[in-house]
């Protein structure tokens, strides 16, 4: 469409929407007032020519327009007045062309209202136009989407110090109260259906605020676009409809149910000024006191069982206490946590998932720095908690249903973060157990089930709520060996496939929590290589998880013993022998950029003690090949403190693998000779074909041997850095580096 505006002017044709408009569609629509089928294929016309416009002047306001205003605008009143039985529709759930066209009128006047208020001189004309628009639009279904447009364009018009205080005084004011807002606040019968065939989908437009296109969303925005102005006004006018309904409800509580669920809804919106999804309501209207609200009509109706009442009317007593539970103190929140937590009992799908998710908010609030709830304000309803909460989370049938309700496990982990350290205790109570590792274990018991039908049935919703709570619960482990439940978890875990982004964080702190505490079944089960395999493909060679890489590498460097972490001494040495990847240096700003200092810290303590240990000949010349281009090639390693204190240490440790050769096969004959047929039969378990045996590659060897190539190397580089490495070489050297140079064929004096 901007394409086609920059077209328009360039070919001087942005003048032809004006004929299309008055002496075309306009013409004809009036010369076939009675003609049914003309009247349709025009409406069309017209509604796409306001579209048009609409797109026309998205952008800015185009000369053109601004100079033929007054016309479009008269075209645009006329059209908002215009009635013809023939445009409208007979179908009371689908619009006809006239809805279709005043919601796009709508449309255009809001973008007007919005970005060209200054040249925008009829916006005092629009406002009883509108007024009158949406007075006389019935309920029906085909109507919705005219009135949600019309009531977002009166909201931001009655916003604007240019609608005349007079359009908003005395009576005016009141009746649009009365007449505007009030007809499309309440709870429609499409609300009850939804809440009864779709919970889930009625909970996240309700509580996540994508019912945007809904009447009552709408006049909720317009009630408060009124407040801007007129608050004390508009607060008294609307605090005797709450009353009036209150007291209908009052006469007659199971016939009139709708009229206090409209009273709730209208005093959410006169008293919520400003709010954030992690706090609620932040900032309250004075004129109304929501607690004396709360507790004199609101709080009865979570008195009752979970199961006893109206379900509508617990979820809107539910949902104001989630909406304003930053202005209630800790006792009043007290009082009333238990009786959510007894809704989590109720049976009905909305009730117990708005009980679970003003609980995990509840848990949330903070008190300064300090969370409000502690784990000891939990600790009495811990059991009924975890167990009713578990409970609901096993009773999806399938991994739709499984993953559909996230709030849930929401709330198992803000409960498990709540208790903390003191988690132990309060899974004791639950268990009746009497000791802390009975207690964990009890606990593991209850809570593997859900786990592992989450982790089977790949529920990606929860897999991050799972890995963290199954860290958590190995991290009170004791000894370093694993029970069979976590063994059976560690192959699905170590999968490529489920490291994604969204899994990651989670991954390496499980991940963690197995080395800490079950690093001998990690070494009997040999799965310390598939770790180092995650941590070189899924997190070092990437930018966002190299923060990630580091922590696992620290754990596999603090539980690890040396002789187990030699994969990783190889890929170091292989990254700095490789020309693809950049040279040392790329490597070591990886390390730095994470944390100063720490890849002298890893080279130092994790590489070079395990140079000596590698004496494969293939391993020992690419570690070789790699730590010479290291210490010859990195400009890093020769700066600061690097220089001083790691380079030498390097350089000690080639020094010390060099004079030990590496292992040769001279001892015996190659395996091949050594297979016995007799011995190799038949085996139902993998066999290796000791004949198809594969040729290891080496990445070394085009390179000289590795004394000769270290020579090499130290000649080539420039003289500064020659003087440099003359002060930084250790006392070793002065002994071995002469006869290395005579094999080399160089002379000493070349250094």
């Amino acid at each position: 469409m901007q394409l086609f505006q920059v077209n328009l002017r360039k070919n001087g044709q942005r003048d032809r929407h004006l004929p299309f408009f008055q002496q075309i569609t306009d013409r004809l629509i009036n010369e076939n007032a009675a003609n049914e089928g003309a009247l349709k294929q025009l409406s069309v016309s017209l509604n796409l020519l306001i579209k048009i416009f609409h797109d026309l002047n998205c952008q800015d306001l185009p000369e053109f327009f601004e100079d033929n205003m007054q016309f479009f605008m008269e075209q645009f009143q006329k059209y908002l007045i215009y009635g013809n039985v023939l445009l409208e529709s007979q179908d009371e759930d689908e619009a006809g062309p006239l809805e279709k066209i005043k919601t796009s009128i709508c449309e255009v006047l809001e973008l007007y209202t919005q970005k060209y208020l200054e040249d925008f001189h009829m916006l005092n004309t629009f406002v009883p136009i509108v007024f009158d628009l949406l007075a006389s639009r019935g309920h029906e279904a085909k109507n919705d989407t005219l009135v949600c447009k019309g009531l977002s364009l009166l909201t931001c018009m009655v916003k604007t110090e240019n609608v005349s205080s007079a359009l908003l005084a005395g009576d005016t004011l009141k009746s649009m109260c009365e007449k505007i807002a009030l007809p499309n606040i309440a709870m429609r019968e499409s609300d009850e259906e939804l809440f009864e065939d779709n919970p889930i989908e009625y909970i996240r437009r309700d509580l996540e605020g994508s019912d945007t296109d809904t009447r009552r969303r709408a006049a909720a925005d317009f009630i408060r676009g009124l407040m801007e102005r007129l608050e004390a006004q508009v607060t008294e006018i609307m605090s005797q409809y709450i009353q009036h309904y209150l007291q209908r409800y009052a006469a007659s509580p199971q016939d009139h149910w709708k009229d206090k669920n409209t009273a709730i809804f209208l005093l959410v919106a006169i008293a919520a000024r400003s709010s954030t999804a992690s706090y609620g309501v932040t900032k309250t209207n004075s004129l109304v006191n929501i607690v004396d609200f709360f507790s004199q009509n609101v709080v009865v109706d979570l008195q009752s069982g979970p199961n006893e009442g109206n379900p509508i009317l617990k979820v809107d007593a539910i949902k104001y206490l989630y909406t304003f539970r930053s202005q209630l103190n800790k006792d009043q929140l007290l009082s009333v946590f238990p009786l959510l937590v007894k809704h989590l009992e109720s049976t009905n799908y909305v009730v117990h998932t708005y009980s679970a998710i003003a609980i995990e908010r509840v848990l949330f609030i903070r008190e300064g720095k300090n969370m409000l709830f502690t784990s000891g304000d939990v600790a009495p309803y811990a059991e009924t908690l975890l167990s009713q909460l578990f409970n609901l989370i096993e009773a999806g049938q399938t991994p739709e249903k499984l993953s559909e309700n996230d709030y849930l496990m929401k709330t198992v982990m803000r409960v498990i973060i709540t208790c903390r350290q003191d988690m132990v205790t309060y899974v004791n109570v639950i268990m009746g157990k009497l000791t802390s590792i009975l207690a964990v274990s009890e606990f593991e018991n209850l809570v593997f089930g859900p786990f592992q039908v989450i982790l089977a049935q790949d529920i990606q919703e929860f897999k991050p709520y799972v890995f963290q709570l199954m860290a958590q619960l190995l991290e009170q482990h004791k000894g370093q060996d694993l029970s069979e439940a976590y063994t059976s978890l560690l192959n699905p875990i170590l999968q490529p496939q489920v490291w994604d982004p969204a899994n990651t964080p989670a991954l390496v702190r499980l991940v963690q929590a197995y080395l800490s505490k079950g690093i001998n079944t990690l070494l009997t089960q040999n799965k310390l290589e598939p770790i180092l395999g995650i941590f070189q493909q899924k997190l070092i060679n990437s930018r966002h998880n190299d923060f990630y890489a580091i922590q696992l590498l620290s754990s596999i460097t603090k539980y690890v013993p040396s002789n187990f972490t030699r994969s990783f001494t190889q890929w170091i040495c292989l990254f700095c022998v490789l020309d693809s990847q950049g040279g040392p240096d790329n490597l070591i700003r990886v390390f730095e950029n994470i944390q100063p200092g720490l890849f002298g810290q890893i080279i130092t303590l994790f590489v070079v003690p395990d140079l000596n240990a590698l004496r494969e000949p293939v391993d020992y010349k690419t570690c070789s090949i790699g730590i010479a281009r290291l210490l010859t090639e990195s400009q890093l390693l020769l700066e600061g403190a690097y220089a001083a204190q790691v380079w030498p240490k390097v350089f000690t440790g080639l020094l010390g693998m060099l004079e030990l050769p590496p292992n040769t096969n001279e001892d015996g004959p190659d395996e091949f000779y050594l297979l016995d047929l007799e011995e190799t039969g038949y085996q139902a378990t993998y066999a290796r074909l000791f004949t198809s045996s594969p040729v290891r590659e080496d990445p070394t060897a085009s390179y000289p041997a590795c004394q000769v190539y270290l020579v090499q190397q130290l000649v080539s580089m420039p003289h500064e850095k020659r003087t440099l490495i003359k002060s930084l070489l250790p006392p070793e050297a002065n002994q071995f580096l002469p006869k290395y140079f005579e094999a080399a064929g160089v002379p000493m004096d070349r250094l």
